[in-house]
């Protein structure tokens, strides 16, 4: 009995990596409900923000979607990067991205599933994260206090959090804001933790 072949996603969109080692690269990406790519503009003034940081970091691409942040670190030497998605064809297209920019398997891994169940088991810690969930779904509170809680940050670890404009949010009193951005309906924060433990309102 012959197998039906497993049908590769078909890309409907694409993303363009700014800088790097990889700059000017245009990857496909699929165009899914609740995927929600970094618009460049955004993606820019975020690497802007992190441009004296990212060389060497360990990253983590909680709601990596098509994996825009995670490789556009990975492109300005960030020393590696696990990408978390639940969706199976973006998973399979991120894959598929790292091999045509040839990522060694040691610099990237992809796992799928939903970050609070892959979490704690991933090894880190990390020292830049970026949290950029499906909005109105209620996910960045439990994915926060979940890195907190399995001790996943390094101790001068930076957080990006891109989040509805005007939702709920508590971070950790140890954690200082360094950027933050507004545009009609999205909230853009970078943060830095420090030691000094504790809890706080934001």
């Amino acid at each position: 009995m012959k197998r039906a072949l497993q049908r590769r996603p078909k890309a409907q969109g694409q993303i363009r990596i700014i800088a790097g080692q990889w700059r000017g690269r245009k990857l496909p990406v699929l165009s899914r409900e609740g995927l929600r790519p970094t618009t460049d503009r955004t993606k820019e003034t975020l690497f802007n923000w992190l441009m004296p940081y990212i060389s060497g970091r360990q990253c983590l691409d909680a709601f990596a979607g098509t994996g825009g942040l995670g490789l556009e670190a990975l492109s300005r030497y960030a020393d590696s990067a696990d990408f978390v998605e639940q969706d199976n064809g973006a998973v399979t297209m991120l894959k598929d991205n790292l091999r045509r920019l040839a990522v060694q398997p040691t610099k990237a891994a992809v796992h799928q599933g939903n970050i609070l169940h892959v979490l704690p088991a991933l090894k880190g810690p990390y020292s830049l994260v970026f949290l950029d969930p499906p909005f109105n779904q209620g996910l960045l509170q439990p994915t926060i206090d979940s890195l907190v809680d399995t001790q996943k940050l390094t101790s001068d670890a930076l957080i990006y959090l891109e989040m509805e404009k005007g939702a709920a949010l508590r971070v950790p009193a140890n954690w200082r804001l360094l950027k933050q951005k507004q545009s009609t309906q999205v909230d853009y924060r970078l943060y830095e933790q420090h030691k000094e433990a504790g809890d706080g309102e934001a």
